[in-house]
């Protein structure tokens, strides 16, 4: 961890407000750890976002507040007071607001912050899936605005900087998630002598090479194309078993009649969402292969964490920037976009293979230790947090003593 210092030698307590659509439980552990960082003075506003449950705070001050969708010219908008009240010396030194021109109050924010000599931080993907000229306009509009850029990816980040933007006005907080609970579950199910071959009896995995997904049942994710390659892969693999545990009642009978449909509901698993860690565990020690078949993002730190080889599509522009991690080869492999049969081929060459998923599993903790960390991530918060407050306070320059760049 960096320990950063002014020039004179005393350290400046940088009160921080962050204003977030809802405080989702992944966010906790970062959050948490950038509270904890000397001279940083945190409190997390949130709001309410449909399909994200808010969670209590845990290790800093959080304060919800109301957030609104409406149309606008045709468009999703999101009408967010707290932005606006937020930007105010009396609150905070840096305000941190999420960068999507979809938010109507985002560009008053940041002015009436610059009038009151607060800094901002904008925070965000810096692109979007479907991304149109308009959009990426007006995100830059908004970004020359701002103080310092935090991006969830370093390729996008290394974008902007090939455009000509300011490296000193760029930041990078890649996606982490806490994967000390992931550790503290998997030990407790590998120390146990003959608890996990239990758990596979019970759950008909017992001798099964078994495909897992885990995440919430939306269309985006495409587990209908998971379904179609197992027809095939059934073939290939006689003991093949596909578990798919996530939310979603509507989604989740149509993937249910779905393979019913393609006869394959004797080899399919259907588990509700499980979101502790001692309960999804053994699912995951279980796996030989996570299979995501688009729109991947945080789900991939969690099966590279537990060591499954990762198996999703190989266009990049349809997941999100967490899509980083995977090797393709080395611990995971892609398969043509939206082709159930290169689907069904990718999992089959893997599944035959012991000796090389075995490989893989191992590369897949690899390539996630010592990178995929929330302490890397908040590095890039406070980084970029340090930089907005010199731009608005440029007589309390700060500098980093040691310690590991972020």
């Amino acid at each position: 961890m960096s320990q950063i210092t002014d020039v004179s030698g005393s350290a400046p307590t940088i009160r921080v407000t962050i204003v977030q659509p809802a405080l989702a439980k992944y966010r906790i552990p970062v959050f948490r750890e950038l509270a904890a960082r000397p001279g940083i003075e945190l409190k997390v506003v949130y709001g309410v976002t449909p399909g994200l449950d808010n969670v209590e705070a845990d290790g800093f001050r959080a304060e919800p507040a109301g957030l609104k969708t409406t149309r606008l010219l045709g468009s999703k908008a999101l009408v967010y007071p707290a932005q606006f009240w937020s930007a105010s010396r009396q609150d905070c030194d840096v305000l941190m607001l999420t960068w999507t021109p979809r938010y109507v109050l985002l560009l008053p924010s940041i002015f009436r912050a610059k009038l009151a000599g607060v800094g901002v931080v904008l925070w965000g993907h810096g692109l979007s899936k479907s991304d149109r000229p308009f959009w990426k306009r007006a995100r830059d509009f908004l970004a020359r605005r701002a103080d310092c850029l935090l991006f969830y990816d370093r390729a996008t980040a290394q974008g902007y900087l090939d455009e000509g933007w300011s490296p000193q006005r760029i930041s990078v907080a890649s996606n982490a998630i806490d994967h000390a609970a992931i550790d503290r579950a998997r030990d407790q199910w590998l120390s146990t002598p003959g608890r996990l071959d239990e758990f596979r009896r019970s759950k008909g995995l017992d001798g099964q090479r078994t495909v897992l997904f885990v995440s919430r049942l939306l269309p985006a994710n495409r587990v209908d194309l998971l379904l179609e390659a197992a027809v095939d892969l059934r073939r290939q693999i006689p003991n093949i078993r596909i578990v798919i545990i996530g939310n979603g009642d509507t989604q989740r009978q149509s993937l249910q009649e779905r393979a019913a449909e393609l006869g394959i509901d004797d080899i399919t698993i259907f588990e509700r969402g499980l979101y502790n860690e001692e309960e999804l565990a053994p699912w995951f020690l279980s796996a030989d292969v996570f299979c995501y078949p688009e729109n991947i993002g945080l789900s991939i730190l969690h099966a590279l964490w537990y060591g499954a080889p990762v198996v999703t599509s190989d266009r990049r522009d349809c997941h999100n920037p967490e899509i980083v991690y995977l090797e393709p080869g080395r611990n995971g492999e892609c398969y043509r976009h939206g082709d159930a049969g290169s689907l069904s081929q990718t999992l089959g060459g893997l599944l035959a293979n012991p000796a090389r998923l075995e490989e893989m599993s191992a590369n897949a903790r690899e390539s996630v230790e010592g990178t995929a960390t929330v302490d890397r991530m908040v590095d890039g918060f406070e980084e970029a947090i340090r930089r907005a407050y010199e731009a608005r306070n440029p007589e309390k320059k700060t500098r980093v003593n040691g310690g590991r760049e972020a």
